[in-house]
């Protein structure tokens, strides 16, 4: 848990003698920034001996005692796919751990702890609860934590939630149940309360992808908008500004606890206090010296906070606020009008100052996010106010608070709309890296080039945009292309007018989807999905956004149950056929026949893995076009394969069966020949797909083997079987549309 170099007690006491040394010279501002360093340097110590060095950490991979005190609210995971099937998901939450019971010794402590459940009781687990339980301490990659807890038993409850934390809770409560359906009745619990529970998957991709995310992180304006609310409602009841300011501070003290004290709300309810305090004493406020103060406030509260991407953001957005917009506003006067030009800075300085962590985390910036939070401002306040009386009143008046939520449906419903319109435009996909040497490119040519500087940039940056632009995936004409989506597999066709056949969709509806918008693909006539193993088909509501779809071909195998009731839930309304051995069908100028499965079910040796009996049931198709020959066939294992070889000949392209595992029929690859190889896998995979000899045997026949682990999406432009590749990872990327 080495937070840098050296450790921070060395850094102590590099920092103590430095500060003696300054203390000669009397320079204040070294003073002040080594007795800052020392101070986070010792408190992060002690942070950190207390983290390494206690009783959890002797007793790991082994079954404990624990009596803990939960510290934040449990929250169910993010779906997910693991290997081929979707992962149980389970609830997880923070919390101090007390009295530890092991290996007949007892300890009593203070020690942070992650626990994760699959126990659906407890969801209704309040902060300041006490539990008892049984589980299983492993290492953890969270800093702030000294341990990961994995219960499977039952959790015995040792204490009630407090009354307080019980009021907390029927409010933020009141607000979600009433709140209503669909994305506008899940923004406001989140814009309100920062409660995001009843946000869907692809809602939270559309928010992040338009740069709204930060409307459901409570953060500065949200403070803003409630104190400027309560200093004014006060006024009414209070004429003395001291009190006002009081009664402001203890309100927002209790507001803290109920949207629960996240990196911005920290970050905001430290300046808050700084300019309360400057106003309540009648001494001229700034902003930025309110901003320094949080930062260090809340460092040196919590530590861990300094490695928190959520804090880096609301720190530089704040300060892009304050130092850039300015800037910004007095430029875009010249040539806009000044409301617009004060509508457009906000944004825009966040966005740059945000830029390296953004592109840090989420690998991409997003420039439309500027025209979204242009348009979505207007309805902040009114969701903010209106939203924060309905939850203050919904334990006591209900009704009232369903009337309020219909006033703020309608703009909220104006936001989900601004969301959903602004993600369908690309994003510049970048690394930091890349940022950080355009930054300092950029600084380099202002400092040696002087008045000349913009002329420089400008052709560079032409250049930059030509090789950009040549170097972009998929190119022009493609054929074949397989998606870059993790561990799965998803295959395209292209028809032209964007139009394809699909193969599989892959495990993430997010991935599927860019990638579907690279290559343009707006109707698909069929969809097959081979088999129905969460890696193959979790993708599909990705692929049906904004997508039209004419028919579904699905396995007769409808193993395992709870995904392929799933894909029956997603296609509601779209034509689906089971497919067998022997059916044949054309779209367009493409052929398809379908060699696998027999109409009934076979059973064959089982291979170690996810499940034969599932994968041996999976569609094989031979594909043809005047231009190219195509095999795709799932995760078909050797004993099917071999039954194929009477059936099969040389083709160009092989998607290779079971992301190129290490069972394969090498007679079966031998009468294939094919002249590519595509290997679709998930790159740091625990299966050791693809495997080396699989590799190794299909380059012997002469294939180029292409994969999307190495190579990243792959597209195949083919004419009369003539074969040209490109990667998505080749070329020069300084920044991609995605």
């Amino acid at each position: 848990m080495t937070q840098s170099a050296l450790a921070p007690w060395r850094v102590s006491l590099v920092a103590l003698a430095i500060f003696f040394i300054s203390l000669a010279g009397k320079k204040v501002r070294v003073l002040i920034f080594i007795a800052a360093l020392l101070l986070g340097s010792t408190v992060m110590s002690l942070r950190q001996q207390s983290l390494a060095h206690n009783a959890i950490r002797t007793f790991m991979d082994q079954p404990i005692e624990i009596t803990a005190q939960i510290a934040t609210d449990p929250i169910l995971s993010a779906p997910k796919v693991s290997g081929s099937y979707f992962a149980i998901r389970n609830y997880t939450f923070i919390a101090r751990a007390l009295f530890v019971n092991a290996g007949e010794k007892n300890f009593d402590m203070r020690i942070p702890i992650r626990i994760v459940t699959p126990n659906k009781n407890v969801a209704h687990l309040l902060p300041g609860q006490k539990i008892h339980f049984r589980g299983t301490a492993v290492a953890s990659k969270e800093a702030r934590v000294a341990a990961l807890v994995f219960i499977k038993g039952d959790i015995e409850i040792r204490t009630e939630a407090s009354t307080w934390a019980q009021s907390l809770a029927s409010i933020r409560n009141g607000l979600r149940i009433n709140s209503g359906s669909g994305d506008a009745g899940a923004l406001i619990p989140g814009m309100v309360l920062g409660d995001t529970s009843k946000q869907s998957v692809a809602f939270k991709a559309d928010m992040k992808r338009s740069g709204l995310t930060h409307l459901v992180a409570v953060s500065g304006a949200n403070f803003a908008i409630v104190s400027a609310f309560v200093l004014w409602a006060m006024q009414l009841f209070v004429r003395s500004i001291r009190w006002r300011l009081s009664a402001t501070a203890i309100f927002l003290a209790s507001f803290i606890a109920l949207v629960r004290p996240s990196p911005s709300v920290l970050r905001a309810a430290a300046m808050a206090a700084v300019l309360l305090v400057a106003k309540g004493s009648r001494r001229p406020s700034d902003s930025l010296p309110a901003l320094g103060f949080a930062i260090a406030a809340v460092v040196v509260g919590d530590p861990w906070q300094a490695r928190d991407a959520g804090f880096a953001l609301s720190v530089l957005a704040t300060a892009g606020l304050l130092l850039f917009a300015p800037r910004i506003i007095s430029w875009l006067s010249k040539y806009l009008p000044k409301l617009m030009s004060e509508a457009l800075a906000p944004p825009i300085a966040a966005t740059l100052f945000c830029s390296p962590v953004l592109i840090a985390i989420a690998g991409y910036l997003a420039p439309m996010s500027v025209i979204a939070n242009l348009l979505a401002a207007p309805a902040v306040a009114p969701i903010t106010i209106i939203g924060f009386i309905a939850a203050l009143i919904s334990p006591i008046a209900p009704f009232l608070t369903r009337i309020l939520i219909w006033i703020i449906h309608f703009p909220a419903a104006f936001i989900t709309r601004i969301a959903h319109w602004a993600a369908q435009f690309p994003v510049l996909k970048m690394s930091s890296a890349i940022l950080l040497g355009l930054l300092i490119s950029l600084w380099f040519a202002r400092t040696l080039l002087q008045s000349h500087w913009k002329k420089y940039v400008a052709i560079a940056l032409c250049f930059i945009l030509f090789f950009t632009w040549i170097s972009r995936w998929p190119g022009g004409d493609w054929s074949i292309a397989n998606c870059d989506i993790g561990q799965g597999d998803s295959s395209i066709i292209n028809l032209g007018n964007h139009r394809a056949i699909v193969i599989d969709v892959g495990p993430d509806a997010g991935l599927e989807d860019a990638c579907l918008k690279a290559l343009g693909i707006r109707e698909i006539p069929l969809l097959i999905l081979s088999h129905f193993h969460a890696d193959h088909v979790e993708g599909l509501p990705g692929l049906l956004k904004r997508r039209s779809v004419g028919q579904v071909w699905v396995s007769n195998n409808t193993d395992p149950i709870f995904e392929s009731t799933r894909v029956k839930s997603w296609l509601k309304g779209i034509k689906v056929m089971v497919v067998t051995r022997g059916m044949q069908s054309s779209v367009s100028n493409i052929s398809i026949k379908v060699l696998w499965p027999l109409t009934t079910t076979q059973q064959f040796a089982s291979n170690p893995g996810d499940g034969s009996a599932i994968n041996n049931s999976s569609i094989a198709a031979m594909i043809s076009s005047p231009h190219f020959s195509l095999f795709a066939a799932g995760d078909l294992e050797p004993p099917v394969q071999e039954i194929l070889r009477a059936d099969v000949s040389g083709v160009d392209i092989y998607k290779v069966c079971h992301h190129g595992s290490k069972y394969q029929d090498s007679e079966l690859m031998a009468i294939l020949s094919p002249a590519i190889a595509m290997i679709s896998v998930g790159a740091g995979n625990t299966y050791g797909h693809p495997a080396p000899q699989t590799v190794a045997a299909l380059t012997r026949l002469g294939a180029r083997v292409v994969r999307t682990d190495r190579d990243g999406a792959i597209a195949i432009a083919a004419k009369k079987h003539r074969l040209s590749i490109k990667l998505a990872r080749s070329g020069i990327h300084i920044f991609r549309l995605g």
